[in-house]
C-alpha cells in the first residue's frame, strides 16, 4: 500500500519581508524561513506551502489580504508562467536596491574580508528589448496554464513556440509576445509559427525525439544586423526540401534578416557547437561594434546578451585595470577575446586564455579585423593552461583580468594568480556567491580596493560585479 503523503499546511496571513536568491522572496513564520516566487515585500498573503525541510519551506501564495505598496503590474502576459522576468512585480528602482543587497550580502557574509565603501550599482538604460539574442524551442505539446486546464477544452493544436517550462523538459508556453528582445523577434517567431500550422510541419517530441522543427535562434546587433537560425531534424532529402520552403517564406517575408541560416540537429540533445552552420540567405556573421571596435558574431559566438549594458561593464573593469600603456595583462576565460580586444589599446600587450576552442578562434579574427597586433590566445582548461611554467614563458602579469563563468575560479588558478603576483586584479563575475569565495583566497595577498555592480539583466534577480584587487604591500 502506497504511503499517503503527508499534508503540507497553509499559512495565513503572512507578510513578505525580504528578497531572496533566484528570483524569490521571503517570509519568516515563527523559526521557519519560507521562500515564495512571485510576491514582493510588504504583501500580505495566505502561503499554502509546497515543500518542507527542517528550517525552510517552499510556498505559493494563493491569496493576497494586502498587496505592497511597492508593487509594481506586470507588463508581460506571460507573467508568472514561463518563470523569466520574476522581478516585474518590483518597480525597477527596487530591483536595483535589491541587487545592490544581494552583492553586499554575498561579499560580507560568504568573504568575510575587509571591504571599501560599495558603490552604487549601475543601472540598465533599457529595462525592455534589452536582449540581443533570444532562443524559443518548438515542441508538440504545449503547456496549458491553469486556467485552460480549469475550461477543460480540448484543443485542436497542441504544437507551439517558445519557451520551455521549469521542471516539465518536454512542454513548451506558446509566447505571443515576449519583451526581452526587440519586437522583430516576436514577428517572426510568430509567422514561422503560422506558416508551420498552415502546413502542417511536425514540431519534435521531446521525449520520443520525433518531429522536425526544433529550436530558433534570433540575434540582432546594435549595428542594426539581424541573425536567424533554424534548428531542425531532418532525416531525408524530401523534409530537406520541406525545410528550405520554410525558410524562402522567411527570407520573402522578412528582407531585413542579414543572416538566415540553418542547422540540421538529428541528435537527441539540443547543443549545435558541434555541427555544421549551413548559410540560406546573406552572411553566415553579424557585426557588433563598441568604441570604434568592431567584432564578428557567428551563430556559436558568446557575446553579452545586454550589448549596452556590456560596455558599461567594459568600461568599469578597464577603468579598474588602470592601464597606461605599459602593461602585460592577462584575460583570464576571455571567450572571444571582447575585453582582450577592449583593453589592449591601453596595455603593452594582452593575453587570453579560454576553454572553446572555436573562441579563440573568434577572438583572433576580431583582433586582426580592427588591425590589433598585441594580443596572444590561447586555448585550453583555464587550471592546465595557466601555469607557472605558462607565466615565465609569456611573462609576469601587472594586471590579471578574470571573468568566469558562474562556479567561479578553480582553486588551482587562484593559486597560480597568487603565484603570478600581478599588482591588480580586476574579477568580474555573474554571481557574487562564488566571487566572495574566491575573494576570501586571495585575500592572503590581495585587498579589495572597489566595488562596483553593474545590472545586465532586468527583471530577474541576476546582478553582475567587478571588484578591483591590489596586491598588499609586505
Amino acid at each position: 500500500m502506497a504511503r499517503k503523503r503527508k499534508e503540507l499546511p497553509l499559512l495565513e496571513k503572512i507578510e513578505i519581508t525580504d528578497v531572496a536568491a533566484e528570483g524569490k522572496a521571503i517570509a519568516r513564520v515563527n523559526d521557519l524561513v519560507v521562500f515564495v516566487p512571485y510576491v514582493v515585500p510588504g504583501d500580505v498573503v495566505d502561503l499554502q506551502v509546497r515543500r518542507k525541510k527542517h528550517h525552510y519551506a517552499e510556498a505559493e501564495a494563493v491569496h493576497f489580504h494586502t498587496y505592497s505598496p511597492v508593487r509594481a503590474v506586470p507588463f508581460c502576459q506571460h507573467y508568472g508562467v514561463c518563470g523569466g522576468c520574476k522581478w516585474q512585480v518590483l518597480p525597477y528602482e527596487e530591483q536595483l536596491k535589491y541587487k545592490q543587497k544581494q552583492v553586499i550580502d554575498n561579499l560580507t557574509r560568504i568573504g568575510k574580508i575587509e571591504l571599501p565603501p560599495i558603490s552604487p550599482i549601475l543601472g540598465s538604460a533599457k529595462t525592455r528589448e534589452y536582449r540581443n539574442k533570444l532562443e524559443y524551442t518548438f515542441s508538440n505539446k504545449r503547456w496549458l496554464t491553469a486556467e485552460e486546464v480549469r475550461q477543460e477544452v480540448v484543443y485542436d493544436q497542441m504544437n507551439a513556440v517558445g519557451f520551455h517550462i521549469p521542471e516539465a523538459f518536454d512542454k513548451v508556453l506558446a509566447i505571443e509576445k515576449c519583451w526581452l528582445q526587440d519586437d522583430i523577434s516576436n514577428r517572426i517567431r510568430n509567422a514561422i509559427r503560422d506558416y508551420a500550422f498552415e502546413h502542417d510541419y511536425p514540431f519534435i517530441n521531446l521525449r520520443t525525439h520525433e518531429g522536425m522543427l526544433r529550436n530558433l535562434i534570433v540575434r540582432t546587433s546594435s549595428t542594426g544586423e539581424l541573425m536567424v537560425i533554424l534548428v531542425a531534424q531532418i532525416q531525408n532529402d524530401d523534409e530537406l526540401a520541406r525545410l528550405n520552403v520554410l525558410l524562402q517564406y522567411v527570407a520573402d517575408k522578412f528582407p531585413e534578416i542579414t543572416s538566415l541560416l540553418y542547422i540540421i540537429n538529428n541528435k537527441v540533445n539540443d547543443t549545435i557547437t558541434d555541427l555544421a552552420v549551413h548559410t540560406f540567405r546573406g552572411k553566415d556573421f553579424m557585426y557588433e561594434e563598441m568604441e570604434g571596435l568592431r567584432f564578428k558574431v557567428g551563430p556559436k559566438s558568446f557575446y553579452q546578451t545586454n550589448s549596452e549594458q556590456a560596455y558599461v561593464l567594459y568600461q568599469v573593469a578597464r577603468d579598474f585595470a588602470g592601464l597606461t600603456g605599459d602593461e602585460l595583462v592577462y584575460d583570464l576565460y576571455t571567450g572571444t577575446g571582447t575585453i582582450a580586444n577592449f583593453v589592449s589599446r591601453r596595455a603593452r600587450q594582452v593575453v587570453g586564455i579560454e576553454y572553446v576552442p572555436e573562441a579563440i578562434e573568434d577572438a583572433k579574427v576580431n583582433s586582426a579585423l580592427n588591425g590589433i597586433d598585441n594580443t596572444l590566445f590561447y586555448a585550453g582548461d583555464m587550471k592546465d593552461i595557466l601555469t607557472d611554467d605558462f607565466i615565465a614563458e609569456h611573462g609576469r602579469p601587472d594586471v590579471i583580468i578574470t571573468d568566469p563563468p558562474r562556479a567561479g575560479m578553480h582553486p588551482d588558478v587562484v593559486q597560480v594568480i597568487l603565484n603570478a603576483a600581478p599588482q591588480r586584479i580586476v574579477y568580474v563575475s555573474c554571481n557574487p556567491a562564488t566571487q566572495a569565495r574566491d575573494l576570501q583566497l586571495l585575500d592572503v595577498g590581495y585587498q579589495v580596493k572597489a566595488v562596483q555592480p553593474v545590472d545586465m539583466f532586468p527583471h530577474t534577480h541576476h546582478v553582475e560585479n567587478v571588484v578591483l584587487l591590489e596586491k598588499r604591500k609586505d
